[in-house]
């Protein structure tokens, strides 16, 4: 059987995630499971333009590519049952895997994890948030940085059973202000790696060819301007940088 049109074909409404925050619905185009967020059904926020969360969602996939490192699972608008909307390929996590966790503080791993912050649970105990130390972690945590990414839960991150590390949820992105609020801050000051700044230029050169055409029908220019300042500084720092600002550094939940 040839496979479907993703564009065009029917797409066919499945079940909804209820513990999203806007209408999230998953779906099948043909026999490709797939994630739909009708732009009707995005909730209004005092800080993102009404009806624009899909195209932030499209864009950080576009961003994703041009990185190189598969962050964003293919993502496109198109027309569904509710209207238009995002839809991206639905990727199966591995159950057994988990990049970002909350642990007792006395049971905190010797190596291969970075503690982000302590606190307490619900029952009073003391855990810390803690992540994976992994190359693919920190390219998400890059990815972060260009795109100012507001809304890094650890339950975004999707652990796949190669090892590879799947990002979702990008509807957040792109603001002009200092938005950045992630679980991933456990490399703060360390040197950014040839690699992660060999993909940062990648962003940089394609804003003035073709990804800088896609992004315009996507993003205001002064988001797409702010897109290319956050490269240069990045690039000029050359290190992940520490929290700023007054709002907080993690999202609330954490998951």
């Amino acid at each position: 059987m040839p496979a479907p049109d993703l564009l065009t074909a029917e797409l066919t409404l499945t079940g909804r995630i209820t513990t999203a925050s806007n209408a999230t619905f998953l779906g099948s185009i043909g026999d490709v499971p797939v994630v739909y967020k009708p732009i009707a059904g995005e909730s209004p926020l005092w800080d993102f333009p009404d009806g624009t969360l899909a195209h932030r969602e499209v864009a950080a996939y576009l961003v994703s590519q041009v990185l190189g490192w598969d962050i964003v699972p293919r993502t496109w608008l198109r027309d569904g049952p509710l209207g238009d909307g995002m839809v991206q390929l639905w990727r199966e996590h591995d159950p057994v895997q988990a990049a970002v966790d909350l642990v007792p503080t006395e049971n905190l791993p010797e190596t291969g994890w970075k503690q982000v912050l302590e606190g307490h649970d619900e029952n009073g105990q003391r855990v810390a948030l803690v992540h994976e130390d992994s190359p693919a972690l920190r390219r998400m945590a890059v990815f972060d940085l260009v795109v100012n990414n507001a809304d890094r839960k650890g339950n975004h991150i999707l652990a796949m059973t190669n090892g590879h590390r799947h990002g979702v949820d990008h509807g957040l992105t792109f603001h002009t202000d200092h938005k950045l609020r992630t679980v991933l801050w456990g490399w703060l000051g360390d040197a950014l790696t040839a690699e992660e700044c060999d993909g940062i230029d990648r962003v940089s050169e394609g804003l003035h060819h073709g990804l800088g055409r896609e992004l315009a029908d996507l993003l205001s220019a002064e988001e797409i301007a702010s897109l290319g300042t956050r490269c240069a500084r990045l690039r000029l720092a050359g290190r992940f940088p520490a929290p700023s600002g007054e709002m907080s550094a993690v999202p609330w939940p954490l998951f």
